[in-house]
């Protein structure tokens, strides 16, 4: 019988304290090879403490492995195989783009200046051109043209589409999954525009004044949650006492979340779904402290 693979990246017992402040509280999850991970929280959740951890780039308490190494004391080596986007706009502004090329063909042992020609050649970012007179959505381009042509394992992305329009962010999403995707490497990312990525997520973590609340494959989130609408107001009290983990009024019906209730007991009562993750979200975020899914 074959032993499972080491996950990408291990995480036991993060915390991490600025002065007296305790950011994240002992966090615990793995990411497999191969899976979509999104890591979703409000501004200040501890999300990017956590993405830090995991790239080097902060101490910590707690135990943190990622392609087996310790990444605070290792990071230089682990930088080979681990590629990250913070920002679209985070590349040098009064660089020209081959002039980036250069740059980044000099620091990065795995890294393709063909397979970076490649991926800009029907764009409209040309080589001449300076890093700040592009468009954001060029500087887009460019920065995931960078990425995929390092062949790394594990990519982490924290916002990597923030300011752009909805055009480029869809664009910037399918290429990733189209050109750059295999069963060998890893993607991590955050991001405030949890429905854009739902459709390409394995896994999802919902991490809340940090501590996760939710981390789950998403076949599980289908099989764990129910969201039900009600359009008869009389029906709400009795489908109130199966126990929703959380209630709103929408345009004058009744919405509920479920946690763990078959659906043969909630079918009755109005239209049944599975929540987006948007609201899937709101109703964890809501939900008591001590509650942990």
């Amino acid at each position: 019988m074959t032993a499972a693979a080491e996950p990408i990246v291990t995480v036991r017992g993060l915390k991490k304290r600025f002065g007296r402040t305790e950011i994240l509280h002992g966090l615990d999850f793995d990411i497999p090879s191969g899976r979509i991970y999104g890591l979703v929280g409000h501004n200040g959740a501890g999300k990017t403490t956590t993405l830090n951890a995991i790239l080097g780039l902060t101490d910590y308490e707690g135990e943190v492995k990622v392609l087996g190494r310790d990444p605070y004391r290792n990071r230089a080596r682990l930088m080979e195989d681990v590629a990250f986007i913070s920002d679209v706009a985070s590349l040098p502004r009064f660089l020209k783009v081959s002039e980036v090329l250069d740059l980044v063909e000099g620091i990065h042992p795995k890294f393709s200046r063909q397979r970076a020609m490649g991926f800009l050649e029907g764009t409209d970012v040309k080589p001449r051109a300076k890093v700040g007179n592009l468009s954001k959505g060029m500087i887009a381009q460019l920065h995931l043209a960078v990425v995929m042509a390092i062949d790394a394992r594990l990519l982490v992305l924290d916002e990597p589409t923030l300011g752009l329009d909805i055009t480029y962010r869809k664009r910037f999403y399918r290429r990733l999954i189209e050109d750059y995707m295999t069963e060998n490497r890893t993607l991590l990312i955050t991001t405030h525009q949890v429905d854009e990525i739902e459709f390409m997520l394995s896994d999802i973590i919902f991490i809340r004044d940090g501590a996760i609340v939710l981390n789950r494959p998403m076949e599980q989130v289908a099989q764990t949650y129910a969201q039900l609408v009600i359009a008869d107001g009389d029906r709400a009290p009795a489908a109130r006492a199966l126990g929703p983990i959380y209630e709103e009024t929408r345009f004058g019906q009744t919405v509920m979340v479920f946690e763990g209730r078959p659906r043969g007991q909630l079918s009755g009562f109005g239209a049944l779904s599975t929540p987006t993750l948007s609201d899937l979200f709101v109703a964890l975020m809501e939900r008591p402290s001590g509650a942990r899914s």
